[in-house]
């Protein structure tokens, strides 16, 4: 009798782990489950969010790579998974059965439990959010021609870690389409960024991170740097001027973007997993603890780095890495073969700021400026590649390599 092998989520993790199970004649039913019809390039949402990408173009059905003959799509929104009767259930929906189970549902946004983030801030996570933030700035963009209020102008992004910087990048090279809806030159609108460390872009040397902060800071966004953000109240951010006097200070917008960091998905804490900010540190296997039938993969997976005993960082990267070697793995056992650890080697990390400016490091080598943009857009190609094969990076890969 066939085993049925259920993953949850269709990002990085979800769809690299169905694409190695759906390899060769493997006697199992897999069953994909996803809120969405559509599978979307999370690294590319700053994009359009920006306004300068649209949806369609990070986007692609996720029909397009299910084999029907083993796989079977389902959307719907997850509830709540019970490991111990093997059940994933639902909203609106039947409960699902599974012999093995795959857990890769993505990342929420982390709101620390500072006053005001949900209310007075915008997300920006998936499609849904990144559209409405490029909605919400054309709006301000509209109001000033009638208001004039200087506020509609201001942009301030809430975090300068990578998504952070990835975002003002495009936010600097949106701002001429977003002058011509104000009606005023591109200078006028003004890129903020507020963060609560003073030593930005860990993951890169000191000097390749100050490479692309002072791009920034010369294309004309302003760093409020080593200011913790206490409270965002409408259309205003409140954050410590002074930690020493614990003076306060306001900065006011009339956009104010949330990217100061991720968790997991809330299901895998609600679900009875021992979760920390909705990731679970996993087995070397990627099993639960608990239950070794059920694989934590992606955003809401730690997995230890032996070499700095802390967890990887989430990325792309790893992501896919994950998914492959979650898929192996439930191979080996379906043939009562035993699974093997998983390891992980970091390529590299790039950051664009822009279209054709970046800047990081590939292997041990660090790359800057135009040649790092055409760099970045090959790697972004080859997660294309990863989760859509061939066809969707014909599609909706990134050639524009010379504008």
């Amino acid at each position: 009798m066939s085993k049925h092998v259920v993953i949850l989520g269709a990002g990085y993790a979800g769809l690299r782990a169905l694409h190695e199970l759906q390899k060769g004649t493997n006697d199992i039913k897999i069953t994909l489950v996803d809120q969405n019809d559509y599978h979307f390039e999370a690294t590319d949402i700053h994009e359009v969010a920006a306004g300068i990408q649209t949806s369609e173009r990070i986007t692609y059905p996720i029909k397009d790579v299910v084999k029907t003959a083993c796989t079977t799509f389902v959307q719907g929104r997850v509830e709540k998974i019970d490991s111990e009767n093997q059940l994933v259930h639902l909203k609106d929906q039947e409960a699902i059965a599974y012999d093995y189970l795959i857990v890769a549902l993505g990342y929420e946004s982390e709101s620390f439990g500072i006053p005001g983030v949900e209310e007075f801030s915008l997300k920006m996570v998936d499609i849904p959010t990144s559209e409405k933030v490029y909605q919400h700035l054309t709006e301000q963009m509209e109001a000033y021609k009638e208001t004039k209020d200087e506020n509609c102008l201001k942009i301030v992004v809430c975090g300068a870690g990578f998504t952070g910087i990835e975002l003002l990048g495009s936010l600097h090279e949106g701002k001429k389409k977003l002058a011509e809806i104000a009606g005023v030159e591109p200078e006028k609108i003004q890129l903020y960024c507020v963060e609560a460390v003073t030593r930005l872009l860990p993951m890169f040397s000191e000097k390749l991170g100050s490479y692309g902060i002072d791009h920034l800071k010369k294309w004309g966004v302003n760093f409020l740097v080593g200011k913790p953000i206490k409270e965002i109240k409408q259309d205003t951010v409140v954050y410590l001027d002074n930690q020493e006097t614990n003076e306060l200070n306001e900065l006011k917008a009339k956009t104010i973007i949330w990217t100061t960091g991720v968790s997991g998905s809330h299901v895998v804490g609600d679900s009875g997993f021992a979760a920390k900010r909705g990731r679970v540190m996993v087995q070397p296997d990627l099993t639960d603890a608990d239950h070794h039938n059920v694989y934590i993969i992606g955003d809401c997976s730690a997995v230890m780095d032996k070499e700095s005993n802390r967890p990887y960082p989430t990325t792309a990267q790893i992501s896919l890495k994950m998914g492959e070697h979650a898929g192996k793995n439930i191979k080996a056992q379906l043939k009562g073969e035993p699974t093997k650890e998983f390891t992980f080697k970091s390529l590299g990390s790039v950051a664009s700021i822009g279209n054709s400016h970046a800047f990081g490091e590939v292997g041990k080598m660090e790359v800057k400026g135009y040649p790092a943009s055409v760099i970045k857009k090959m790697i972004m190609d080859r997660s294309l590649f990863e989760t859509g094969g061939v066809k969707e990076v014909l599609a909706k890969g990134r050639f524009d390599f010379y504008r």
